[in-house]
């Protein structure tokens, strides 16, 4: 859809996202997101900005948020305005622009932007905690079977380089209560454990773990707590300062649908001087996150385009947009739950999870159920076998339809009669 286009359909829905913008690093200003349309509207105006391929449906949103047209199109001129000034721009102008975008992003995440900084991925954000962490030998950790497979690499390495000790645990796909998670890590816990590494959201079935209460619980052992947040900027609604967290990772470019190479990292200011920094900077002020921050020549415009996806999401309205996934993840799962052959790897509790689930079948692997609904059915998933999760994960975004998710029950309920 071109700018043009955008305009006149929003305009006409009351709204005036993105207009008037320039190449300016200030923010742009947006009104309450469409308060007098229906839900319904919303949504079909909604998938009128992406442009999407009638090769397949597309049900994995959680590797990647494909990004809607407007924030494309701003990214292609910031692409072209730092092409345009070159040496100029990286010198004079980028570091002012990235410090804007800290503010604004910190206003989304609930943290002071002195406490944050925009990274490339959740990978690059937790495993500079992890690798920078003033370890001793003897040092203990935990984590779980469920978390992503980088982190628990690295992790795999400070054991190995500074002679560590990790604990893992197993998170149920079904917990009975919070109580249930929080009282696992508890029980790894011992006077030699430093540092905990905890999902906000699992990303293998989307369950949403109570981080709060898990950080009271270990600060109140003396231990702290680095979540990873990957899917969760831009998912759902909260606040770090609520959270009480340590540490705290996410990638932008999942469900804040930032251009691809965009994360951030949280740290506590009490953290920030006895972190090491991945890569070296000139910040020598070790109370200052800018010292974890050295990127060195680097894609500028990709950074840029987080403002971008921030004015998006604000005229969208994070908490229509949550309802939105949680309502088509609900939707799935009522249709497809109890019957033969189908076994659901998500909690049902809308508190638990939000826009991701994840779904088995009995009478087939998850790599051929992932291959049978796209051949069979033009259905795109990711096939997930590992950590107790058998299944595929689910991920629809804001432009999918009840239909497409119509299509996608149906599916199922013929592949588990196979």
């Amino acid at each position: 859809m071109d700018k043009r286009s955008f305009l006149k359909t929003t305009a006409a829905l009351g709204a005036l996202p993105f207009s008037g913008f320039a190449l300016s690093p200030q923010p742009t200003t947006i009104p309450s997101p469409l308060p007098k349309v229906t839900e319904a509207k919303l949504w079909e105006t909604v998938r009128t900005h992406y442009t999407l391929t009638h090769d397949y449906i597309n049900l994995e949103s959680g590797y990647y948020n494909i990004i809607p047209n407007p924030t494309l199109e701003r990214l292609q001129q910031h692409l072209q305005r730092v092409n345009y000034e070159g040496s100029y721009y990286m010198r004079n102008q980028l570091e002012k622009d990235r410090k804007n975008m800290r503010k604004q992003l910190a206003k989304v995440v609930g943290c002071a932007a002195e406490n944050l900084i925009i990274t490339r991925n959740t990978t690059e954000s937790l495993d500079t905690v992890i690798s920078g962490y003033p370890w001793a030998a003897g040092d203990e950790v935990i984590y779980a079977l469920q978390d992503y497979g980088a982190m628990k690499v690295m992790f795999e390495q400070v054991v190995e380089r500074h002679g560590i000790k990790a604990h893992v645990v197993s998170v149920p796909n079904h917990p009975k209560s919070d109580e249930e998670i929080v009282d696992l890590y508890a029980s790894k816990i011992t006077p030699k454990t430093k540092l905990l590494m905890v999902c906000h959201m699992i990303n293998i079935t989307g369950q949403i773990l109570p981080i709060k209460k898990i950080c009271a619980m270990a600060h109140q052992k003396g231990v702290e707590v680095l979540v990873d947040g990957a899917h969760c900027v831009g998912h759902f609604a909260f606040k770090l300062s609520d959270l009480g967290c340590d540490y705290y990772g996410s990638s932008l470019h999942k469900w804040l649908a930032a251009p691809l190479g965009n994360g951030l990292l949280y740290v506590a200011s009490k953290h920030i001087s006895k972190i090491w920094p991945l890569f070296a900077d000139y910040e020598k002020d070790r109370t200052k996150i800018k010292r974890l921050n050295h990127l060195g020549t680097h894609p500028a415009y990709i950074t840029l385009g987080v403002q971008d996806a921030i004015d998006y999401l604000n005229w969208m309205g994070l908490e229509r947009k949550e309802a939105r996934l949680k309502s088509l993840r609900s939707y799935w799962m009522t249709a497809l739950n109890g019957l033969p052959n189908v076994v659901i790897n998500t909690p049902a509790d809308p508190n638990r999870a939000c826009g991701i689930g994840n779904i088995g079948l009995q009478n087939m692997s998850p790599a051929t159920l992932a291959e049978r609904l796209l051949k069979e059915h033009s259905i795109f998933t990711v096939a997930i076998d590992y950590a107790n999760v058998k299944g595929c994960r689910i991920t629809p975004n804001v432009f999918t339809t009840f239909e497409e998710i119509d299509r996608f029950v149906a599916a199922i309920k013929t592949l588990a009669k196979a």
